[in-house]
């Protein structure tokens, strides 16, 4: 089965504080959203990649991908007003049979090891997510009170979270609620199961900017990588 990606790349950066929208800063020269799309091609050199975007940021990508000489073939589909409804752009820009995994842009310090190892776990059980424990203590707010969470239970979810093709197209045919929170809560909402695989502490979601400074050591060619 070919393996294919969606990246969603609809942010606007507000939380970062930056007038250009996050997944285009750089990071050593190259744009966030470059070195996120060198991780999957560094674990499949013939993944079919599928860019979602706000059609006002064509410029943008036009710009970063010229800056680096990116020439791999990407389809371009619209954002939509949700992550919801982006994905599902997304999806139909693909036709056959595919393990789809959908990543956000600017997580660009996903491993190839992690990638591999969730197309591996939904080439057999249909649908896989990374996920990583929770290590600090945790409450949950109720009323004007909070109380203790048992953090062994719970997991932090990571992306790329991937699934048969059929799967993700079967499961996108619904309509849009709140409680999609990702891509594993519509799949599961249409009666499939999930299976958790072991994520990767490094692999951060660059939201705000103590994020991109600490993506920006570990991206940093001159430094060790941990992982």
């Amino acid at each position: 089965m070919r393996n294919a990606v969606i990246i969603v790349a609809g942010g606007s950066g507000t939380r970062m504080g930056a007038a250009l929208p996050k997944q285009f800063l750089q990071i050593n020269g190259k744009a966030i959203l470059i070195h996120t799309l060198e991780k999957f091609l560094a674990f499949d050199a013939s993944v079919e990649i599928v860019l979602v975007m706000h059609p006002d940021h064509n410029a943008f990508w036009e710009k970063a991908r010229q800056k680096t000489g990116f020439n791999y073939p990407v389809k371009i589909a619209d954002g939509g007003e949700t992550r919801f409804q982006s994905v599902k752009n997304g999806i139909a820009m693909l036709d056959g049979d595919f393990l789809v995994g959908v990543h956000d842009a600017v997580r660009p310090l996903v491993s190839p090891s992690v990638i591999q190892r969730v197309y591996d776990a939904a080439a057999i059980s249909g649908s896989a997510i990374p996920c990583i424990p929770l290590k600090e203590s945790a409450r949950v707010l109720r009323d004007q009170n909070s109380f203790p969470l048992d953090r062994s239970a719970i997991r932090l979810v990571q992306t790329p979270q991937v699934f048969h093709a059929s799967i993700l197209r079967k499961s996108y045919e619904t309509s849009y609620k709140e409680e999609f929170t990702d891509d594993a809560s519509v799949v599961e909402y249409a009666g499939n199961r999930i299976e958790l695989v072991q994520g990767d502490e490094f692999n951060l979601k660059i939201t705000t900017p103590e994020d991109f400074e600490i993506a920006s050591i570990l991206l940093n060619p001159q430094k060790p990588h941990l992982h």
